[in-house]
């Protein structure tokens, strides 16, 4: 069982990961239309046994805009000519996307709470007395 250590606490085993491989777009010479150099990682977010429950979480959030609606990331990797280079890519941008996870959510502060009309509003009140 072979695994990716992203922090003293966390590694994800390989197993969870998919890859594969496809024809990547753009400049390449003749080998462009005949090696599946580009990667495309998934990694399931929402499922993974790997990830404690605040990390997926804040992941979860801050991700939401790229992950499918089963939770799963997606990254593709072509920024390569060589398949091996592109699949070290990949995964060192997900180690990132992992450790990037911010600590702790924004909380409402007071003045959130409080909502800026009410405070401007009582602006206007104190202008008006004098």
């Amino acid at each position: 069982m072979a695994e990716i250590r992203i922090t003293p606490e966390i590694a994800i085993d390989e197993r969870e990961l998919e890859e594969s491989f496809v024809l990547a777009s753009g400049p390449g010479g003749q080998n462009v239309n005949k090696v599946s150099s580009a990667v495309q990682l998934r990694f399931n977010v929402a499922f993974s046994p790997s990830l404690p429950e605040p990390v997926r979480y804040r992941m979860m959030i801050a991700l939401k805009s790229r992950l499918t609606k089963d939770g799963e990331l997606i990254l593709v990797g072509r920024k390569f000519r060589d398949q091996n280079r592109n699949r070290e890519d990949v995964r060192a941008r997900l180690i990132e996307l992992i450790r990037a996870a911010p600590s702790r959510l924004k909380s409402a502060t007071k003045r959130d709470l409080l909502g800026r009309p009410r405070k401007t509003g009582c602006n206007t009140r104190r202008s008006m007395r004098s």
